[in-house]
């Protein structure tokens, strides 16, 4: 029996640095994959959410996922829970992409009923109420017709007012 050794970073976790595709699922060692979101990124709130739509924009929820999971364990405790609903949408817009239909309808309306509980002012400009509605109406959809009724554009959601 061959055991294969972990991928490890220099402070001895595991971490996966097999390339990835388009929609994160990795690839053979040596393949070329699409730019990894690094693991110790530091980005400003605006720059998360900029950095997020241009993943967006560009057919990438997984690796916009991985930007906001980055600004949600580095939030505080009063916007913590917001950017992991983020990243939750994000998600689910990934198992839409990959053709996950249960996957993508259950991470779509864990993440909309996150943001929809976020009282005050949104960071950065969100438009919170937009992407509960966004991700509501994909979910629906995905539950009736399944992921054959999703558009690239329903991948692309807007995230600023």
């Amino acid at each position: 029996m061959s055991v294969t050794a972990r991928d490890r970073d220099p402070d001895g976790r595991a971490r996966n640095a097999r390339p990835r595709d388009a929609t994160g699922r990795p690839l053979p060692r040596g393949t070329a994959g699409v730019e990894r979101v690094p693991e110790d990124l530091v980005l400003t709130v605006d720059e998360t959410v900029t950095e997020t739509q241009r993943l967006l924009d560009e057919g990438y929820p997984f690796q916009a996922h991985e930007v906001l999971e980055a600004m949600w364990k580095a939030a505080g405790d009063d916007t913590r829970a917001l950017w992991r609903a983020l990243a939750q949408l994000a998600v689910g817009l990934t198992h839409a992409q990959r053709g996950n239909a249960r996957g993508a309808v259950a991470l779509l309306r864990r993440g909309a009923d996150g943001v929809a509980r976020w009282v005050g002012d949104p960071p950065s400009e969100l438009d919170l109420g937009g992407l509960v509605e966004h991700a509501s109406t994909l979910a629906d959809r995905i539950e009736i017709s399944g992921t054959a009724a999703v558009s690239p554009a329903d991948l692309r959601p807007h995230l600023r007012t």
